[in-house]
């Protein structure tokens, strides 16, 4: 009945034969697309697929290539029309606006980027509520920059819901969230105070609110099919015919307790309390039961923008052990990994020892034996010439280079362009690649210097099926031939099977050891 009545009614946005071509690579193939008053859109397509550039070509941030037969049409102004993504979240990265989370949330009263107008009482009183609306009442004096990946997310959605846009541009907003704020954003959603209405990207079918009015499927850049479907009854269909998603998890089954059962690669695994190292018996190939760990953390508190997110960690990381991280948005999983890394360091009466780097040692010899994947990294390496250039700074630890690469350089870069099935992406720039073919291009980096451990944040986050099934066997391949994994993840189905400890964050910097046993 609500398709019946939008079909009446007067377009909000209208594309027809729409492209989008760059350097003679075609983002956007003749794309025709019509949002219509009271209609919800989930716009379904793997990494690559031009999701992100259609949204832009619906906001009016891209306008299409001239062939004569492009047409975009809206009755909207562009300030009626918002827009939530990961460039715009990188964009906080890239520029330092290091704002604190009520002033990004303010802003999208003025669709500003950076505050520059004054709200009025009632707007600050909506800001409030809107904070409130989604648990980030705590966090409103906090600086963006330092809140998790997750966190920021939710900041950025919830800076939408303030303001007064008709319409909602949700490029693939629940990457990066855990459980909790995922069931936040989809009650807001599916109860939306005001009446948006929407378009949301997904390579999840199974994430989408239940109030979806249409879908529309996309590949390669041009749109395979469209219309009003029922929620149930599109993600079956799209599912019979091989589901974008079929490798990813299921958003309901990710909301499990971690200690159950879950599903990995076809096996079955729960979590127990780790049992003292002299207690048992530890299975690690070519490795002597007496090697030096490659790090010891002692009592350990760390702090991010002045607050405690661990307190009294002991860990130590034994020769050819791998590790994963679990725990919610904002426990302090990425602020664990850059203690490991160097970036951070254990507040007073705590300590980290790292093999074969004493006291007076500086950092950067550690930090060329570890290799570092994180989201984050892909807006620091934006402005980069070309996906070559990225994966060559690897070799120095930097962000860009400043001589030229030498045929070592070059050679390396060859090797691991290959590995990842990238190489013939060596030329292009970081914005004509897919959010996944980066991804490939930020490990093929951190392997330059072929690490003794590989430090991977949400290495899955934005990731299709397909191109995260690719990952979690490269990752997995990686610590077959040696690489020691720490990996940061909420889902843990997300763990490959080379890891067999988890160290878990609960509330109040908690810390819990425990291992994985497997079932056949």
């Amino acid at each position: 009945m609500v398709a019946a009545k939008s079909l009446k009614s007067a377009p909000l946005i209208e594309l027809a034969d729409c492209s989008l071509i760059f350097d003679e690579h075609t983002a956007l193939d003749e794309v025709s697309f019509t949002l219509r008053r009271g209609e919800r859109w989930a716009l379904i397509g793997a990494n690559g697929s031009g999701k992100t550039m259609l949204l832009k070509l619906l906001r009016g941030d891209m306008w299409p290539t001239p062939t004569g037969r492009q047409r975009r049409e809206s009755s909207l102004a562009k300030e009626q029309i918002a827009y939530v993504g990961p460039e715009r979240q990188d964009k906080y990265v890239r520029y330092g606006w290091n704002l604190t989370v009520t002033q990004v949330v303010t802003t999208g009263l003025f669709d500003e980027d950076i505050p520059l107008s004054k709200p009025t009482h009632a707007q600050r009183e909506r800001v409030t509520r809107v904070l409130r609306r989604f648990g980030l009442w705590g966090l409103r004096q906090r600086r963006i920059l330092t809140l998790s990946y997750g966190q920021r997310r939710l900041a950025l959605v919830a800076r939408l819901f303030a303001g007064n846009a008709a319409v909602l541009l949700l490029d693939e907003v629940f990457n990066g969230l855990d459980v909790r704020a995922k069931e936040k954003l989809r009650k807001a959603l599916e109860q939306p105070r005001g009446g948006h209405d929407w378009v949301l990207t997904s390579h999840r079918p199974k994430e989408l609110p239940k109030n979806v009015t249409h879908v529309a499927h996309i590949e390669h850049g041009r749109i395979v099919s469209a219309g009003p479907v029922g929620h149930e009854r599109a993600v079956a269909r799209h599912e019979a015919a091989g589901d974008i998603a079929s490798g990813s998890s299921n958003a309901t089954g990710a909301s499990r307790n971690v200690s159950s059962v879950s599903t990995r690669a076809g096996k079955k695994f729960s979590l127990r309390p780790r049992q003292p190292a002299d207690a048992k018996t530890r299975n690690v190939k070519s490795v002597a039961s007496n090697s030096t760990p490659l790090f010891v953390i002692r009592n350990a508190d760390i702090y991010r923008d002045y607050r405690p997110v661990i307190r009294g960690l002991d860990w130590t990381l034994a020769r050819g052990e791998n590790w994963a991280i679990l725990g919610a948005n904002g426990s302090g999983k990425s602020s664990l990994l850059n203690l490991i890394y160097g970036d951070l360091h254990p507040a007073l009466g705590g300590s980290i020892e790292r093999e074969g780097v004493p006291k007076g040692t500086h950092i950067e010899a550690w930090k060329h034996r570890v290799g570092w994947v994180s989201p984050e990294l892909q807006a620091d390496h934006y402005l980069a010439k070309s996906i070559e250039e990225i994966v060559i700074s690897g070799r120095y630890a930097s962000v860009g280079l400043n001589d030229a690469p030498s045929s070592a350089d070059v050679k390396a870069a060859d090797r691991w362009l290959q590995f990842f099935n990238i190489e013939r992406l060596r030329a292009r720039g970081p914005r004509q690649v897919s959010y996944g073919q980066m991804r490939l291009a930020l490990f093929a980096r951190a392997m330059m210097n072929e690490p003794e451990l590989l430090l991977l944040d949400e290495p899955c986050t934005g990731l299709d099926g397909d191109v995260r099934a690719t990952v979690l066997g490269f990752i997995e391949q990686l610590a077959e031939q040696g690489t020691q994994i720490v990996m940061a993840v909420h889902d843990p189905e997300d763990i490959v099977p080379a890891v067999k400890h988890v160290l878990r964050i609960g509330r109040g910097g908690k810390v819990e050891q425990v291992d994985i046993d497997f079932s056949w």
